[in-house]
C-alpha cells in the first residue's frame, strides 16, 4: 500500500477491488480501505456520541439544535459588536467526544455541560418532555448565560442642511416622551456603561428636522422631533459598551450594547445531544432531590417515557460513558461505529463497584425513603438552547393600534395583541361564556359608532358645526342611527361603497 493516497473508485473500478472496512481488517489481498465510517457525517452531526445506536430522525433533531446550543462561540465576545449574541458562562469540554470533534475544533469552543442526569419520573413536574432541574446547582452557575443585544443611531445629513442630532432632547419637540424616560442620558444624550435600564427607556436621546417641507414654510411652529433610541419593550439589562465612532460618510454612528444575565428558569429549553430536547417543568431545591448511597444527587431529572419510544440508546450509552470517564478521570472515546464499546464499559464500572447497568439505588429527597425500583443516572453532556421564556413571555392589556383597521398590531417586538380565532370562539361558546365573545372580538379590539340612515340604510355623518345629523342620500333628518360596530367592518363598507 501507498500511504497518504485517496483514490476515486467507480462502480465499474468496485468490481475488481478488494476494499478493507477498517484498518485493523487490512491483509496483503487488500488494494483498498475504505474511510472511516464516521467521516460520513457533516460537522454538527459529528458531535453526535455514539449516534449508530440512535434512530436517525434523532440525529437529525440534533443536527437542527446543536446549532440553538449557547456556548463559547467567539473568542473575542466582547470586542464584536453583533446584533444580538449568547454567551454560556462556564462551558465545558464533554467528557464523552467523537474524534470528528477534535478534527473540526469543536472541542475548543464548548457548547454546553456535563450534567449528572437522572431518569426518573419525580413530583410530576417532569410529565412529558418537561425536565427538572437542581436550583442549588442553577445558584452555583449551573446553566447561566448572558445576552447581548446592539442598539444603534447615527447623525443623518440631509438636503437643504439639516441634520439629526445626538442630545438630550428638549421638552416641546414633537414626539417628546415624559422627563424620567431621560433620566439614564448623560450630557451628551448616551446612556453610561453599567446602568441598569429597562424596556421603554431612552438609551440615545436624538432628535430630527421635520419630516415634510411645508412644515419648514411655517416657521414659526417649525420644531424638531424626538427620534431616540429606546431598550426594547419587555426587554432589561446593563449597559455593557458604548462605542462614539464616525460612518463612512462622516455621520457620528453611536452604537451601544446592553446585556442581560440569563439565569434558568422555567419554561427555558434544554437539550442533550441526541435530540432529547425539553423545557425546564421545576426548579427543585438540593434537599428535595433524589440522592444515591454516596450522596450524588442529579443536576437534571428527565421522563423514563422519552426513552423507549424514541429509541435514542445513543445517550443510555453516553450516560454511562460519561460515568465511568467521570470515574476513572478518562474522556471517553464515543465516535460512531468505532467509539469506545459499551461491554469495556460496563466491565470498569463494576470495578469500580458500580452496577454495570448504569443503575443505582436512590433514595426520595422528600420523604427519605428508599425507591422501591433503581434510577438510571450518569453524566450526559447537555445544552441550553438559546430558546428561553423570558423572549418569548407576551401578555397585552390596551396598545397601539393599526392605523388602517384600529386592530392591534401584530407580535410581540409591537406589543401586539393575541388572535381569538373561530376555534378558541366555540370554546367560549360551549362554555356558555358567550358575553366575554362581546369583549373580545368588538370592545377589545375595534369597536366605532357610526350613524346609519333607517330611511335608505346608508352610512351616515353627524355635521357638528350645524349639530344636525345628515344622510349623503336623503339629506339632513332626524331618523339616523348610531351603530355599534367593528372598524374593520366600517372599513369594509366604505371599500364596497367606493
Amino acid at each position: 500500500l501507498i500511504g497518504n493516497v485517496i483514490e476515486y473508485l467507480d462502480a465499474e473500478e468496485e468490481e475488481n477491488a478488494y476494499i478493507a472496512l477498517s484498518l485493523d481488517s487490512i491483509t496483503k489481498e487488500h488494494t483498498h480501505c475504505e474511510f472511516p465510517a464516521a467521516s460520513l457525517f457533516g460537522v454538527v452531526a459529528s458531535v453526535i456520541p455514539y449516534s449508530n445506536h440512535n434512530h436517525s430522525p434523532r440525529n437529525t433533531f440534533e443536527g437542527a439544535m446543536g446549532k440553538q446550543a449557547l456556548g463559547f462561540s467567539y473568542s473575542n465576545i466582547f470586542k464584536r459588536a453583533d446584533s444580538r449574541g449568547h454567551l454560556l458562562h462556564y462551558p465545558q469540554v464533554p467528557l464523552v467526544y467523537t474524534k470528528p470533534m477534535k478534527v473540526t475544533g469543536v472541542m475548543n469552543r464548548p457548547f454546553g455541560q456535563n450534567m449528572v442526569v437522572a431518569v426518573l419520573s419525580y413530583t410530576g413536574y417532569n410529565i412529558q418532555d418537561a425536565v427538572i432541574i437542581n436550583k442549588s446547582a442553577v445558584d452555583r452557575g449551573l446553566a447561566r448565560s448572558t445576552f447581548f443585544r446592539l442598539y444603534e443611531a447615527e447623525e443623518h445629513r440631509y438636503p437643504g442642511g439639516t441634520y439629526d442630532s445626538i442630545e438630550i432632547p428638549k421638552p416641546g419637540v414633537k414626539g417628546y416622551y415624559a422627563q424620567e424616560f431621560y433620566s439614564k442620558l448623560e450630557e451628551d444624550g448616551i446612556v453610561m456603561p453599567e446602568v441598569e435600564v429597562k424596556g421603554g427607556e431612552v438609551i440615545i436621546g436624538r432628535t430630527s428636522p421635520p419630516r415634510f417641507l411645508e412644515e419648514f414654510k411655517e416657521i414659526e411652529t417649525y420644531s424638531r422631533r424626538d427620534t431616540s433610541v429606546l431598550l426594547r419593550h419587555g426587554e432589561k439589562g446593563i449597559v455593557d459598551n458604548v462605542i462614539l465612532t464616525n460612518t463612512v460618510d462622516g455621520n457620528v454612528l453611536v452604537r451601544v450594547r446592553v446585556r442581560d444575565h440569563r439565569i434558568p428558569e422555567i419554561g427555558d429549553k434544554f437539550a442533550s445531544r441526541h435530540g432529547q430536547k425539553g423545557v425546564v417543568g421545576i426548579l427543585l431545591n438540593h434537599e428535595d432531590m433524589p440522592f444515591t448511597e454516596d450522596g450524588i444527587v442529579p443536576d437534571l431529572i428527565i421522563n423514563p417515557h422519552a426513552i423507549p419510544s424514541r429509541m435514542t440508546i445513543g445517550q443510555l450509552l453516553e450516560s454511562i460513558a460519561g460515568k465511568y470517564a467521570a470515574l476513572s478521570c478518562n474522556f471517553v472515546d464515543g465516535t460512531p461505529f468505532e467509539g469506545t464499546p459499551e461491554e469495556f464499559i460496563r466491565k470498569e464500572l463494576e470495578k469500580y463497584g458500580f452496577k454495570s447497568t448504569g443503575k443505582e439505588v436512590m433514595y426520595n429527597g422528600i420523604t427519605g425513603e428508599k425507591m422501591v425500583a433503581e434510577v438510571f443516572i450518569g453524566i450526559v453532556y447537555y445544552q441550553k438552547l438559546h430558546h428561553m421564556v423570558s423572549d418569548k413571555i407576551h401578555a397585552r392589556t390596551r396598545g397601539p393600534v393599526q392605523i388602517l383597521t384600529r386592530q392591534p398590531t401584530e407580535g410581540r417586538a409591537r406589543e401586539g395583541g393575541l388572535r381569538i380565532g373561530e376555534m378558541e370562539r366555540d370554546c367560549l361558546i360551549a362554555y356558555g361564556a358567550s358575553s366575554i365573545l362581546q369583549d373580545l372580538l368588538l370592545d377589545l379590539s375595534d369597536p366605532t359608532i357610526v350613524y346609519v340612515c333607517r330611511k335608505c340604510n346608508s352610512l351616515s355623518y353627524f355635521d357638528e358645526k350645524k349639530n344636525i345629523t345628515v344622510c349623503p342620500l336623503c339629506g339632513p333628518h332626524t331618523n339616523i342611527v348610531k351603530v355599534k360596530m367593528s372598524y374593520a367592518f366600517k372599513l369594509l363598507l366604505q371599500e364596497l361603497i367606493s
